[in-house]
């Protein structure tokens, strides 16, 4: 079914739209999730949870790109659930390696009073991908949107293993230049 026509049926409150996007999007879901918390049984939740929130948006909210709608109430979510099981000495593994490595370019401040400043900053981030060859925004995307790990990205790539680490590490540090040279101290 088309994306259009789930999201109307969301609109219309019609419980189909939920089987629609489970298996349009359930296997694309699950991924997200799996990489970012390693459980099977933590990452199906997140996305069963995912179908409640896309539920409990629509209306008033109508997305344009389902997908990326659906990726982010899952990443979001699996984020949510990671910080929990660290907080309760469960966590490990790749995301937090995911996080540390973009603790050296940005920092974590979640202060209200600087949302103004997080915008700026996320406009500069995307403006830095955007001006990334194809195949390097790829990697960044895979290793820091999807979590992926080295192993899997240099599957994916046809890169060896090596090759996806160098890249990274420098991406990060010209991103960090990138944005110290437009004020921001991180």
């Amino acid at each position: 079914m088309q994306d259009e026509k789930i999201v109307q049926l969301y609109w219309d409150r019609d419980e189909q739209a939920i089987g629609e996007s489970s298996a349009k999007y359930g296997t694309y879901c699950g991924s997200i999730a799996g990489n970012i918390l390693n459980s099977r049984t933590d990452a199906e939740e997140c996305v069963n949870d995912t179908w409640l929130r896309a539920w409990n948006a629509m209306p008033p909210h109508r997305p344009v790109l389902l997908s990326v709608f659906l990726g982010k109430i899952t990443r979001n979510l699996a984020f949510d659930r990671y910080k929990a099981l660290r907080r309760e000495k469960r966590g490990g593994g790749q995301m937090e390696l995911v996080l540390e490595e973009l603790e050296e370019c940005v920092s974590g401040r979640d202060d209200p009073a600087q949302q103004h400043q997080v915008r700026e900053l996320m406009a500069e981030i995307n403006a830095y991908l955007l001006a990334l060859p194809k195949t390097k925004r790829d990697l960044f995307i895979l290793r820091y949107w999807y979590a992926d790990s080295i192993r899997q990205i240099a599957e994916k790539s046809g890169l060896s293993e090596n090759n996806v680490s160098v890249s990274l590490s420098r991406m990060r540090k010209d991103l960090k230049a990138h944005l110290n040279e437009r004020g921001y101290d991180l």
